[in-house]
């Protein structure tokens, strides 16, 4: 399927997307737009010194003139683009061939600033405004950003050394953020060195990642590879992530501005993805969850050296929910903890947050797990007044290595299990047919999923 896709592409040079993106399973059909431009055709240079950023703005501008004559492709040859922030149009294909490297700039001042995304209220690191990702969209139809196997380095060493001296005037900025958009395809890229987060669709329905490959250095300070954040119809398959903190982490806001706002993160299915992250999860669920995320399927998932490799966050104070959510067929090495819900996790952004907002995690079933070289296999702290409940386990086995001394940590959870090792602590310890709904839903979500997709 991979190698007829990239065929059609070499074929047709351009190509648009049709209304069937977001779901796992049925790749998106990707059709040949009517026009096409390159990037040298606007006084682009490739060198790797010259800016480009006009040229890309100049070349999307004139390209959205053909958004109701079919759309239109930006086509980028091989070369060094370095580039400032720039804006995406609906009906756009923006395809990097092979040898083709988008490069953010290193000079802050070539990065705009915006307004903070309602559903935070601020800049998730400084106070106020953030800088604008490299490659942005907003309020868009129809977009893809594909290519070749070609390239975005956002040489994220500038702003990693800014947020650690503490001397960021703005939050971090991304290397491609969609907004509030409909039908985005991104695939067959390799993305590098975000400044923060790499791929961050937020407020989007009919998102399909596919086929990328992205990575940061595994010291850079809170590096995230794929975000769906209070998005909908999400298909993220086929992708190589290793990066500094979170591999994949599903998000839907903060505290009261993100209750305010109330778009949750739903219908998600994430599978044949090999994940890595050095200090954070590979698969992270919050802390940023205050709309809500529910109906996500995992599955086909390998895990390799990594600090944590499934995780939950959540605070009091944040409100919101995740439940009904199933991860299955997952395979573990050289984790230091191998599952992990938290109650405790993360700040606030302000003074006027609810404490009595209390996050419900909810429904979460975990079948078909294995680890080796496990240190600590499952940590579940709930919240005293918010109890996690209808944790599910199932056919879990995890090979703890000599230098654990508790394999199971555990406090206001409650769930069931059936085949689990090491067994676990006894809050999780019902056998699976004390409950009628726990394991029954495995089936109901898995089979559903495509068809809510």
């Amino acid at each position: 399927m991979l190698v007829a896709l990239l065929l059609l592409l070499a074929l047709s040079n351009a190509v648009r997307i049709d209304a069937d993106g977001g779901q796992c399973g049925s790749n998106p059909t990707l059709n040949p737009r009517p026009h096409s431009v390159s990037i040298l055709e606007f006084g682009a240079v490739g060198d790797g010194k010259t800016l480009n950023t006009l040229a890309f703005q100049n070349a999307i501008f004139y390209l959205k003139s053909f958004a109701d004559k079919g759309g239109a492709q930006l086509y980028v040859p091989p070369g060094k683009w370095l580039t400032g922030s720039f804006n995406l149009t609906s009906h756009l294909t923006l395809f990097l061939e092979k040898g083709a490297v988008i490069i953010g700039s290193q000079d802050p001042s070539h990065w705009d600033v915006i307004e903070p995304l309602p559903s935070y209220g601020r800049g998730l690191e400084v106070p106020g405004g953030r800088y604008q990702s490299l490659i942005n969209g907003y309020r868009l139809q129809d977009v893809v950003i594909t290519g070749n196997n070609g390239t975005i380095d956002g040489v994220g060493s500038i702003w990693w050394e800014l947020f650690t001296s503490h001397s960021l005037n703005y939050s971090r900025p991304h290397l491609v953020e969609i907004v509030a958009s409909e039908f985005v395809v991104v695939s067959n890229l390799t993305f590098l060195n975000a400044p923060a987060y790499s791929i961050h669709p937020v407020y989007c329905s009919h998102v399909h990642i596919q086929n990328v490959s992205i990575s940061s250095p595994p010291k850079s300070p809170y590096t995230v590879g794929i975000v769906p954040d209070s998005s909908d119809s999400v298909c993220i398959e086929d992708c190589i992530v290793s990066m500094g903190y979170d591999a994949i982490a599903l998000k839907s806001g903060w505290d009261e501005y993100g209750i305010a706002y109330g778009r949750p993160t739903e219908n998600v299915h994430i599978r044949k993805v090999y994940l890595e992250a050095f200090s954070g999860s590979t698969l992270a669920f919050g802390s940023d969850m205050s709309g809500g995320i529910s109906n996500v399927l995992v599955e086909h998932v390998r895990i390799l050296d990594s600090n944590s490799g499934i995780e939950f966050r959540t605070i009091k104070g944040r409100g919101g929910y995740m439940k009904d959510i199933v991860l299955s067929d997952i395979q573990m090495e050289n984790v230091y903890t191998a599952i992990a819900a938290t109650g405790h996790c993360g700040s606030h952004p302000d003074d006027k947050f609810d404490p009595n907002a209390l996050p419900i995690l909810d429904h979460i079933t975990l079948k078909d797990v294995t680890g080796t070289n496990i240190t600590i296999a499952g940590s579940f702290v709930g919240i005293k007044e918010s109890p996690f409940t209808n944790i599910c386990l199932s056919n879990i086995t995890l090979s703890t290595n000599s230098a654990s001394t508790i394999t199971w940590e555990c406090s206001n959870v409650s769930g069931f299990s059936d085949s689990v090792s090491p067994k676990p602590c006894r809050d999780l310890d019902s056998p699976s047919n004390s409950s009628s709904s726990c394991f029954s839903y495995l089936l109901s979500i898995t089979e559903g999923q495509t068809a809510v997709l």
